[in-house]
């Protein structure tokens, strides 16, 4: 059974940086998708960013392109710069999708979920 367990949230200022790691346990899903979601209670959760292995296509939501970078192996790492306070919200890493999945920020198959960090950026 695959465990992912996330780690790095906390508090920082707008225009701070925050580094989350997503380690992977029992499975090898690190050779595969790989992807951060967030969500804010009260709202649908969002796709932030995901890579195909280590070296595969990677996908950033339009609201942190630019600004955060993932990067593939085990830990998983998605490195948050220029933060803002609508980055609020408790960040989720996920694992495995389909190879040929050509939306993995919008799709419903991600078959691993860690337990969630929380991020609070103030103003």
């Amino acid at each position: 059974q695959v465990q992912l367990v996330e780690s790095g949230g906390g508090s920082v200022q707008a225009g701070g940086s925050l580094k989350l790691t997503c380690a992977a346990a029992g499975g090898t899903v690190s050779a595969g998708w790989m992807g951060w979601f967030r969500q804010v209670p009260g709202k649908e959760r969002e796709g932030v960013a995901a890579i195909y292995g280590t070296r595969g296509p990677r996908y950033y939501a339009d609201s942190v392109r630019g600004r955060f970078t993932i990067s593939g192996g085990n830990p998983n790492i998605l490195q948050m710069n220029s933060l803002k306070p609508e980055d609020t919200a408790t960040y989720y890493c996920a694992a495995d999708l389909p190879p040929n999945e050509e939306h993995p920020l919008q799709s419903l198959k991600w078959k691993y979920w860690g337990q969630g960090t929380p991020v609070t950026v103030s103003s």
